[in-house]
């Protein structure tokens, strides 16, 4: 024993205790038979080279839970709606459903609020003319208060600092999430969290953004909580705060004060980048197609006119602007990777894919097929009109992803993008510069895929 233990010096123990843990780690998470083919994954990292094609959409409903990172867990601890999973995601999300449903279809509050901010946009566009200018500042603004407006019944001037310093902690947050570090963190955080150089990196502003961010809508709750009038719901809080007494027995709900602030900070995260950030987009794409423009306001002085407000009833009318949108949506591609897990065991492409299993969804495979768009790396309208010039539907078109997960605020992102669309180009022409070449089409940033900043100038038509 004495000869056995000489024998066995410190590396021979931290081989053998590697080793151990390697064989732990592939009986843990060995693939189960008829898995998706893909390469030997690393140990304890994995891979994510395993795949299969996008008929997996087909079966959204047995990818309807969300694994939530390290840093999601932290900061939305199991609130809200994009993070929580079962029976409280499934209320909440009727709930959130209902609600936009009642004021965009019912009381059409929503689309007054849009048309209100639309006015509200071209002002600021106005403002701006005479120089170059960066839209992105105002476009946010825009798109913020129509989340506020639903949340809060209320805005926001474009130039209230709180309102602007929200917005820049918000823009810094989704940046700083592609970030190599953040990444790191949501692979180690145990790591993080124990050595003191990695305590204070990119991971902890998202944290304290986020917590600033979440300060701010509980004190806008608190302030509704005061003036609440239980027979006239103004907007989304006041119909949370009526729901909170409603569903008070039924505590697997999760409908309290606190997991509001947490569903306002869902409605805020998903609404305000991607709809700035398509609209960016668009105004980017006319400036490197001015022949888009033209047909744009071609017809949209044809169906609207110059002076009548646009509406959300004048997109039927409107298929070549409708194809615009639509085409900007798939070229920009916002939001290009969706997490899902699946609720069940299922089998997709006739590959086993067991319950729990991770899933990223990629829809840039989709958007981009060669197979299913005729020019897929291209910008063309065209893609969404037959040869009458109707607009089509295309069953490859996945923006808001698929099935019960995709984003509950589709419509309102839908109206939004229409109509703030048509009011700026029914008023202005967006064009390039003085003497600057086209902008880049290349995007930045990874967990959503924003413009590089860019100048425009305005001119009133």
């Amino acid at each position: 024993m004495l000869l056995l233990m000489d024998c066995l010096d410190l590396k021979s123990c931290l081989l053998g205790i590697l080793l151990l843990l390697l064989l732990v780690d592939f009986l843990k998470h060995r693939n189960p038979p008829n898995f998706p083919p893909g390469p030997w994954p690393l140990p304890f990292v994995g891979n994510l080279f395993t795949g299969f094609g996008y008929q997996a959409v087909d079966k959204g409903d047995h990818f309807l839970d969300r694994p939530a990172s390290p840093l999601c867990s932290e900061v939305f601890r199991d609130f809200g709606i994009s993070t929580s999973n079962g029976y409280r995601w499934r209320r909440q999300r009727q709930f959130s459903v209902g609600h936009l449903k009642q004021f965009s279809e019912g009381k059409k509050t929503l689309e007054l609020h849009v048309q209100l901010e639309c006015n509200f946009l071209c002002q600021a566009f106005k403002q701006e003319m005479g120089v170059p200018f960066n839209p992105q500042v105002i476009i946010n603004s825009a798109a913020a208060n129509s989340i506020v407006s639903l949340v809060f019944g209320k805005r926001f001037d474009y130039g209230t600092t709180d309102f602007q310093d929200l917005l820049q902690l918000r823009q810094e947050s989704m940046l700083l999430t592609g970030h190599p570090l953040v990444q790191c963190y949501n692979i180690f955080p145990w790591l993080f969290k124990r050595l003191p150089g990695l305590r204070s990196g990119p991971h902890s502003k998202i944290l304290s953004n986020n917590a600033k961010i979440v300060s701010f809508l509980k004190k806008e709750i608190e302030k509704h909580k005061k003036d609440w009038d239980p027979f006239d719901h103004r907007d989304f809080s006041d119909s949370y705060i009526g729901e909170i007494d409603k569903k008070k027995r039924d505590t697997e709900a999760g409908f309290h004060s606190e997991n509001l602030a947490y569903c306002c900070f869902d409605l805020f995260e998903a609404g305000i980048e991607t709809v700035t950030n398509t609209l960016l987009w668009a105004l980017l794409y006319i400036l490197n197609h001015p022949e888009v423009q033209e047909k744009v306001q071609e017809e949209i002085d044809s169906v609207i006119g110059p002076s009548r407000q646009p509406c959300s009833a004048d997109r039927v009318n409107m298929p070549y602007t409708d194809a615009v949108i639509h085409e900007t949506q798939r070229m920009a591609n916002i939001l290009p990777l969706n997490a899902r897990k699946t609720n069940k065991d299922t089998t997709v492409g006739g590959y086993f894919i067991p319950q729990g299993t991770k899933v990223i969804v990629n829809l840039s495979s989709v958007l981009r097929d060669p197979s299913e768009w005729e020019t897929a790396g291209y910008f063309n309208p065209e893609h969404f009109l037959d040869e009458h010039g109707h607009f089509r539907k295309r069953k490859a078109f996945f923006p808001f992803s698929a099935g019960k997960r995709a984003c509950l605020g589709e419509p309102l992102a839908r109206m939004e993008l229409f109509l703030f669309f048509t009011s700026l180009l029914q008023r202005f022409t967006i064009s390039l510069s003085p003497g600057k070449e086209p902008p880049s089409l290349e995007p930045q940033g990874t967990a959503i895929l924003s413009p590089e900043p860019f100048t425009i100038s305005a001119s009133t038509r």
